[in-house]
């Protein structure tokens, strides 16, 4: 999530339709396609039943006003069976479209989650803070663009359709109008089809004109709310926290904050949309009998007939309908292009996560040993973090990372995992290694406490027996009986125990690097020494490599990697360790020799 303000993103066709076309060159093209033409096909059977229904307000009316009563007969179940068509028609419609939408949902939200989790691109996002709320673009913007493009479209291929279909009826049906000039008779073939040409450019250009600003601002609605549930939900997961600092009032506040940007932008949405219904309802209300006013000149002169006013009334009606399919859809063009500008620029952003230079790279070796090689690692805004000339890491050893907060130490064990790209140089691990990594804030996914204990493994990897056990060794034995009971584990479990459930995780992962970075941060000493014995003797020949602070751990290892301040690098503002440069020295325990 961002809380400072984003450029607005701005789309082209050739964007959208980058966007649109994969779905229909897919391997569900087929499906889609037929669905697709089916769709079409109902659309195009309920224009020309409409193109039926005027020709029967003709024969209809013209009985009325003729007192035929054998032809209002026939008229009336003729409506019948036309209006049960249309009725069956328009119901599967709609029922194929939802159909499509979802299929066309269901495979882009695959291949946008599948994109957003590849490369840790998920990761790569936040950190450079590319685009904002996924969540959000994933989950809503593209079910907007599914839905939109679908409706849109096709009532833009059914308004031209009609249009086609019933100008010819207008221009034969309207007959031509004569009036005089400046002394010159000028007479206007099919006149009622120029009328709602006019007509339906001068509502367009007042529409197009009046709504303007709702593209932006629906745009930013959509973020302002995105921003707003994002808080809400932090709340949420740091309940506990809030209320031991009893940090309503300031929570209060910066919800306050971000829901008063959803209620300023949403007052700018509703001067502008009051605006655009008002000019959007008197064009539709004036619509109603602008074609009798034009009409009714040939109607009282005798020249058509009352079934023929109607007739005309119909067709104008439709013409005009169709030439103003930009009035009637404008606000939901609005919002969809809206979200397609949000997911455009989210689709840029993982664009620019798979194009990515990565400056660090990550490769594997048959050596046996991960290999450090003139390797600088930088913040993403390029400046340098510290410096690695030339180092190994061999299996079975132990080795501890201290330094000052800021300089560098969870970064590299960062760029060990392959997940920052930040800097230069290389890395090489070994082929057949597994590795693990245990962060200070150990990751609990929502689901049984077996499906957290053995992630990112699938639930069933390991037995009961296994589990239990460690949890024994682990100090957890109360957490026995709920191993097969879901919950949300980290909120569940104190910071204590989610640690030492990824300590059980480890021990039955065992791995052949094992990277602890404040994994212990939440233990007391006894948990912390428990934990520790319990590594080495269940890993003897793993290596182990551990970030912390306490010189309580110490003891557990045997090599020391300390980051020291660059004596001739420069600093930058107020803090120091941020654009401080560090290099690593290694020593052994015990010992004051030391290797840069």
């Amino acid at each position: 999530m961002h809380t400072t303000p984003l450029p607005q993103e701005r789309i082209h066709r050739r964007q959208v339709w980058r966007l649109i076309q994969p779905y229909w060159v897919s391997e569900e093209k087929w499906k889609a396609r037929g669905l697709l033409l089916a769709i079409v096909a109902l659309a195009l059977g309920m224009v020309y039943l409409e193109v039926l229904f005027n020709a029967w307000n003709r024969d209809f009316y013209n009985a009325l006003e003729t007192k035929n009563y054998t032809v209002f007969k026939d008229q009336l179940w003729r409506f019948s069976y036309l209006a049960f068509s249309f009725i069956a028609i328009a119901v599967y419609r709609i029922y194929l479209t939802q159909s499509l939408q979802m299929r066309w949902r269901e495979w882009m939200t695959t291949q946008y989650m599948a994109r957003w989790l590849k490369h840790q691109a998920y990761y790569r996002i936040e950190q450079k803070q590319s685009a904002d709320n996924p969540d959000q673009r994933i989950a809503e913007d593209l079910n907007l663009l599914c839905s939109g493009a679908l409706s849109l479209s096709l009532g833009l291929l059914s308004s031209v359709v009609t249009l086609l279909s019933f100008v010819g009826i207008l221009w034969s049906v309207s007959g031509p109008i004569s009036f005089m000039l400046s002394s010159q008779e000028i007479t206007i073939p099919g006149y009622m089809v120029w009328f709602a040409v006019a007509y339906a450019l001068a509502g367009s250009l007042a529409v197009g004109w009046v709504g303007r600003p709702l593209v932006a601002k629906n745009f930013m609605q959509q973020r302002f709310e995105a921003d707003f549930r994002f808080d809400l939900i932090r709340v949420r997961e740091n309940a506990e926290a809030v209320a031991l600092y009893h940090g309503e009032a300031q929570e209060k506040a910066q919800l306050h904050g971000r829901f008063q940007r959803i209620r300023d932008n949403w007052w700018g949405i509703m001067r502008t949309t009051k605006m655009l219904n008002l000019v959007s309802t008197f064009y539709s209300q004036f619509a109603v009998i602008f074609p009798f006013l034009m009409a009714a000149p040939r109607y009282f002169s005798g020249a058509i007939t009352l079934g023929g006013l109607m007739q005309i009334s119909s067709a104008f009606g439709q013409v005009q309908g169709a030439l103003s399919w930009f009035v009637s859809a404008f606000s939901d063009l609005a919002e969809w292009k809206a979200s397609v500008n949000r997911l455009a620029g989210f689709h840029a952003a993982l664009d620019d996560v798979d194009v990515e230079d990565d400056g660090i790279a990550v490769s594997v070796n048959n050596v046996g040993a991960i290999l450090l090689d003139r390797l600088q690692l930088s913040v993403p805004d390029g400046h340098a973090l510290a410096a690695v000339s030339a180092m190994d890491i061999q299996m079975g050893q132990h080795i501890i990372v201290t330094g000052p907060s800021g300089c560098g130490k969870s970064t590299l064990v960062r760029a060990i995992a392959g997940i920052w790209p930040y800097g230069s140089g290389s890395i090489e691990i070994p082929q057949n290694w597994k590795l693990l990594f245990l962060p200070q804030k150990s990751y609990l996914p929502i689901g049984s406490l077996r499906a957290a204990v053995a992630y990112p493994a699938s639930e069933m990897s390991y037995t009961d027996l296994a589990i239990h056990h460690y949890f024994d060794l682990c100090n957890l034995p109360h957490l026995k009986p709920l191993l097969d009971h879901a919950d949300n584990w980290g909120q569940r479990l104190s910071p204590g125990e989610q640690q030492r459930v990824a300590f059980v995780r480890a021990l039955l992962t065992r791995p052949d690097g094992l990277f602890l970075d404040e994994a212990t941060s939440a233990l007391d000493t006894e948990a912390e020494e428990l934990v520790y014995q319990l590594i080495m003797q269940e890993l003897p020949e793993s290596l182990i490599l551990s970030i912390a602070h306490r010189e309580s751990v110490v003891k557990h290892h045997k090599i020391r990697w300390q980051f020291v301040a660059n004596a001739h690098a420069s600093t930058f503002g107020v803090h120091e360790t941020t654009h401080r440069q560090y290099t690593i020295q290694s020593s052994k325990i015990g010992s004051k020799s030391s290797v840069r």
